[in-house]
């Protein structure tokens, strides 16, 4: 894990411990069934954090006989468990406590608490978002929010957006719920308010679920890296074709490339392998992050090649 991910991770994870004890002191004062419920989330997303700095170190073990590729998806593995397990798990517990308030109704007490509270959860919210997009900022180039979201290969950066933003607004939900609840007297508004918080956090991990899946799965390079790859292929002075590439992420920062290369036939064995290594340093130098490189020389034959290109599924949408 870069610097910059650590950092945004590191805020988001203190900022979220100190509004989860700030939401629980609050909660134990009112009674309200969304604090408790926007407590549990805080606390989810503080363990969130603790998840994904521990996946980012374990990333870092060096390749094994098993692993001959490395340890680069558990970074996407645990952030998958980020969204699978503590989200969910969130989001049914926030949903339960709003249908048990619905059910057994009961008057809410000291309401300034909460408000003040969640006041400072929004102000701690939203610096955090900051550092997270700020990081994020760097990375998405012109990409809207959404695609970079959806797109992006950096798991941290993506959780901590998504949890950051969900976090303000649950914070908004359950002012608003606190604050209807107070001033009509009707305890159900604050019960409304928890389920709200839970379909949020149950919206938030699936999405977050549905790309880290994709990720574990195993995602090619984003067209235009493949673009650039297959630029510094035909740049190469003795390629004469890229018959064809494929790409897979093995980490957020590791791609995996595996090319058939059409060389000039003049060349020498001994000049061949040459031009193998040239070729794979060029194309290490064409990206920014770890390549791990497969070059096959072969003959162009158009009707093989026809016969690859109708077998192989849609191209990558990105």
């Amino acid at each position: 894990m870069n610097p910059g991910n650590t950092r945004a991770v590191m805020a988001a994870m203190i900022a979220n411990a100190g509004v989860a004890i700030a939401k629980l002191v609050a909660w134990f004062f009112t009674g309200a069934a969304s604090l408790l419920a926007e407590a549990v989330h805080s606390l989810a997303d503080t363990a969130n954090q603790a998840l994904l700095l521990w996946g980012g170190a374990a990333a870092q073990k060096a390749p094994t006989r098993r692993h001959a590729f490395g340890y680069g998806r558990e970074r996407f593995f645990w952030a998958f468990v980020v969204a699978l397990v503590l989200f969910a798990l969130g989001s049914v517990f926030a949903i339960s406590e709003g249908i048990s308030k619905l059910r057994h109704p009961h008057e809410m007490t000291s309401p300034q608490w909460a408000l003040g509270i969640l006041s400072l959860g929004i102000l701690l919210e939203g610096l955090s978002l900051r550092t997270a997009g700020r990081e994020a900022s760097r990375l998405k180039g012109r990409a809207n929010w959404w695609t970079f979201i959806r797109r992006t290969k950096n798991p941290e950066i993506s959780v901590v957006l998504l949890e950051d933003l969900g976090a303000l607004v649950g914070l908004l939900i359950a002012m608003v719920s606190v604050s209807l609840a107070a001033w009509t007297g009707d305890s159900r508004f604050d019960a409304a308010g928890s389920i709200l918080i839970g379909a949020l956090l149950g919206a938030i991990a699936i999405l977050l679920a549905a790309e880290m899946k994709s990720l574990l799965i195993g995602e090619s390079a984003t067209p235009r890296h493949e673009a650039l790859l297959h630029e510094a292929a035909l740049a190469h002075p003795t390629v004469r074709r890229l018959i064809h590439m494929r790409t897979q992420h093995i980490g957020p920062d590791e791609l995996l490339v595996a090319t058939k290369i059409d060389f000039d036939p003049a060349l020498s064995f001994s000049a061949l392998t040459d031009e193998i290594d040239a070729l794979e340093n060029r194309f290490r130098k064409a990206l920014p992050f770890k390549l791990t490189v497969y070059v096959e020389p072969d003959v162009y034959d158009p009707d093989l090649q026809q016969s690859n290109s109708d077998s192989q599924t849609e191209p990558n949408p990105e």
